[in-house]
Parts: structure tokens; sequence; C-alpha cells
């Protein structure tokens, strides 16, 4: 029962390791990896290479693919070329295999001595994410070699042995067995790597084993098929094609594992060395040879993922006719309605900040599409059809309108960004620490939260009427607004000197939230009033 347990211990560190690489390289390179794959558009090799460099990097071919998906589902690469750049993937992930099977047991040590002082010492910087790539490969290099001690006592059990001579026999039910172990590690990298340190201790025979690594071939296609289903169907066909390029190559080499094992076995090179060999030749020759295929694939892609008969839901804008921009009073008014349901949307988000406050647990599960992303794709809308505006033909006061239009939508679609930011601080700083902020502190957030809520709709009923008296509240309410924040940090800091540990503990996070309403409320009111108005004194008049 111990040596089972010390081989599942280095089963676990394998695939921990894998991740801790991945995550690594994704913080330093993930936004260059981005910018590196989608230039590859029109190339189908040097977006094979590139598939093949990045998953070499990240050592994860499901990673690859969801940065793939991402780009398809956008619109940002055609289907085919993402087909392409996953055919790369899949041989990144076999040159990784093959590098992390040489005899590199001298490499573990100092990997984890470097790795994980600098790592501690230096966490958020970028020689830090270095250090945790280090840490991660030192720890895949330590896991392969417990795997190897733990399988010498493994190996002499007549059970063991019998377990795995029932994998024998049945091609079909060996390469679903490695499809399953991939799906259960989340890589297929870990599987392969296992596979072949198990028939290196001579507990898998070779056809065995070259059915396993086929079928863990096929698990990370079904792992990144079922992680697109957050994208929208154009990101489903790339995982979907990818699967289905990895099943073909499954069916066609099926029938020529045994003739390929007795082959295998004729060759002078070590059980280990053969798995990983054929691994690498399986997936070079599968990819290469599909290669060409990657258009026939994306259309047969395209019938069985076909787009909805419905719009997928999405916020986009509803009244920006196009036809009456030659009417320039429609056209403003048409805007304006957009930006009232920007607002709409910011209101949405101050609410959701409201009972991220309150919440104890962690934030639920996102809606489909962010509303920020909603609110960006608004403010997007609303600037280029006011840019489409023959501004000549503006009178003096439409082309005022025209401008308090535009500074509208831009403030609300920076307060977008800033509410977002808030909900970041609240999740990363108090719930993800199970931290609560005091009775008193959240009350008196709460408070201000909802005046900011309150002058939210004053300014959007200033920016749609333009009344004076609308606007001389909204200076009064600024004014007091900004009073209370004042008032409320004082109260915060009182707190403090009395040592209330719940205000010590959230006190950053505390004061970071009074000074993000109070830029907040500033965004509120200052793009609803004339230039003149935002430098008068509250409560003096417009006359």
């Amino acid at each position: 029962m111990q040596v089972l347990l010390h081989l599942m211990a280095a089963v676990a560190l394998l695939v921990w390791g894998t991740h801790i690489v991945r995550t690594g390289v994704l913080r330093v390179y993930g936004a260059r990896l981005r910018h590196w794959l989608s230039h590859y558009l029109d190339r189908r090799l040097l977006a094979f290479a590139a598939g093949t460099g990045v998953t070499a990097l990240v050592q994860s071919s499901n990673a690859t693919a969801l940065l793939v998906s991402g780009f398809v589902a956008d619109g940002l690469m055609p289907l085919a070329t993402g087909l392409a750049i996953l055919l790369g993937a899949d041989l990144g992930t076999a040159l990784m295999a093959r590098v992390l099977t040489l005899d590199l047991s001298w490499l573990s040590p100092l990997l984890l001595i470097v790795g994980v002082p600098l790592f501690l010492s230096r966490k958020q910087s970028k020689a830090g994410q270095l250090a945790r790539v280090a840490l991660g490969l030192g720890l895949m290099l330590l896991a392969l070699t417990l795997i190897i001690e733990a399988m010498a006592p493994v190996t002499e059990a007549r059970g063991v042995r019998v377990l795995f001579e029932s994998l024998t026999g049945d091609l079909l039910l060996d390469a679903v067995v490695g499809a399953l172990f991939a799906m259960l590690t989340y890589s297929s990298l870990a599987a392969v790597l296992l596979t072949a340190t198990l028939s290196a201790a001579g507990v898998l025979s070779l056809p065995v084993a070259l059915c396993l690594v086929m079928g863990a071939t096929v698990g990370s296609g079904v792992l990144a098929f079922l992680n697109s289903g957050f994208y929208h169907t154009a990101g489903r066909r790339v995982a979907l094609g990818s699967l289905l390029f990895k099943l073909a190559g499954l069916i066609l080499m099926l029938p020529f594992v045994d003739l390929t094992a007795r082959w295998l076995a004729t060759l002078s090179f070590a059980p280990q060395d053969l798995v990983i060999g054929f691994y690498l030749a399986y997936n070079g020759g599968r990819c290469l040879t599909m290669l060409p295929l990657t258009v026939p694939m994306a259309r047969l892609c395209r019938l069985l993922l076909p787009d909805p008969a419905t719009p997928e839901p999405r916020q986009g804008p509803r009244h920006l006719d196009p036809q009456a921009l030659d009417q320039p009073a429609l056209a403003l008014a048409n805007a304006s309605r957009e930006v009232l349901a920007m607002g709409d949307l910011v209101e949405t988000m101050l609410d959701e900040l409201g009972n991220a406050m309150r919440r104890e647990t962690t934030r639920p599960k996102a809606p489909p599409e962010p509303l920020d992303d909603q609110l960006d794709s608004l403010h997007t809308a609303i600037k280029l059809y006011l840019a489409r505006l023959p501004r000549e033909r503006l009178s003096p006061d439409s082309q005022r309108r025209w401008s308090q239009v535009l500074e509208m939508s831009i403030s609300l679609e920076q307060a977008g960004d800033m509410i977002e930011r808030m909900m970041e601080k609240v999740r990363d700083r108090k719930t993800a620490r199970r931290r609560s902020f005091s009775q008193s502190g959240l009350q008196e957030l709460l408070e201000l939260h909802e005046r900011l809520r309150a002058n939210l709709r004053l300014g959007l009923s200033v920016f749609l009427n333009d009344d004076e008296d609308s606007i001389r509240r909204l200076l009064e309410e600024k004014s007091r607004f900004q009073a209370r924040q004042r008032q409320l940090a004082h109260a915060h800091l009182e707190r403090l000197r009395h040592q209330v540990v719940q205000s010590l503990e959230t006190s950053s996070l505390h004061l970071d939230l009074l000074g993000d309403m109070k830029r907040l409320n500033s965004l509120f009111c200052a793009a609803t009033l004339k230039p003149v108005d935002r430098e008068r004194p509250a409560g003096e008049s417009r006359s």
C-alpha cells in the first residue's frame, strides 16, 4: 500500500511540475506568445512551426489550444490556420517528451536549489517567474526519478503484472485507457512520460505502450474540446478539428501497432527510448501528413458545428442607425440612447461591486461575456459612429452635444475599467484571503457606494435633459460626496487607532476603495457638465 501511495505521489508531482512550468511561462511570455501566434495568419508552415515552439515552451498542447480557440472565436485568425497551429502543438509535446526522458537526473537538484530561493524572494518579478519555470522542470525530473524507483517493487508484484497484462489483446481498449489517463492527469505529456517509464520497468509490453501513447494524444484532444465549451461556436470548431485529426491518426495507425512493435523490438534501444521515439515519429508523421488537409477539415467542422440559428447573446449597439447620419440631430439622439445603455451596464457593475463587498465566499461564475467587455463594445461603436458624423454641418449646439456624448461615453468606459479593477482588489485582497471588513467599515463603504449609484443616475439625468436644477443638484452632490469620503477615511483611521483587527487586515483595501469611489464619482459628474460648469464652485448659479 505504501509503495502505491509513493507512486501516486510521484505522478501527482509530475503533473504539478508541468502546471508550474506552464504558469511561469505564460506569466512572463504570455502576451508575446499571443502576439507571435496571431501574426502567422496566412502561412501554414509558419503557423505549424509557431504551434510547435509555443507548446515546447509551455509544455501543454491544451494551453496552446485555449489560446488558438480564443483567437478564432474573436475572429482574429482563420479556422484553417488555427488547425495548423494545433498540429504543430502536438509535435511540440512530442519533442518535450523526448527532452525530458534524457538522462537529466543531475539537473534536477540544481534547478530546485536555484529555483526555490529565487522564486520565494522575487515572486512578482520576471526573474521570479523564470525561477518558477526552473522549479517546475526540476520537479518534473525529480518525479520521473521517483516513478522509476517506486515501480521497482511494483513490477515484482504478481497482481500488478496481471492487471497490466489484462490490457493486452484489445488495442482499442488500450488506447481508451491512455486517453482516460491523459484526461485524469490533465496532461498528455505526463501520461506519455509515465507510460515510457512503466515500459522501461517491464510492466508494460511494447504494443500496449504504443496504444497508450496514441490514446493519450486523443485524450488531450478531448480535453481541449471540453475546455472550449465557453467559447463561441467558431472557437469550438478549432478544438473539434484538432480532435478529429487525432482520431484519424489513431484509426489509421491502430491496425499496424503489432507490426510496428515487432519492428521496434528488433532495434537496439531501451524500451523507454522506443516508446518516446515512436511517440515523436507518430506525432510528426501524422501532423505533417494532415497539414495540407486543414482547409477541408475546416469546412467539415463548419458542417458539424454550424452557426446557431439565432445570434449568440451579446450586448451590442441597437440604435446606431447609419442611415441617420445625414440627420445630425437624429444621429446624436441615437448615440445618446446608446450612452444611456452604457450607463445601465455601469450601474449593473456597481451592483456587482456592492455584492462583492458583502460576500465572504469566492466570486461566482462569470457570465458568458463580462460586462466590461460589453461596455467596451458599446463605447467603440459610439466612438466610430460619432466619427462618421459630418461635423461641419453641425450647429454650435449640436457640436456641444457631440462633445458631450463622446465625453460621457469615454467617462463611462473608464468607469467600467475602474470598477473591474476594484472587483479584482476585493477578490484578491479580501475574499480569496478569507478576510472581511469590520461591521462599521462595511456599512460605511456601502453607504458611499449607494451615494455613488445615486450620483450616476443623476449624472445620466443631466446628460439626457441638461436642465439647470439637475446640474445644480449634481454639483452639490459632488461636493457632499467628497466631504463624506474624507469623513469616512478619518473614521477608518480612528478604528485603526483602536486596533480593530478586521480594520487592520483590510485597511489598504478599504482606503483604496474609498479613493476609487471618489474618482468614479468625478467621472460620473464631470462629463455631464459644460466646461464652464466644471470650474464653477458648488452652489453658484449658472447665470
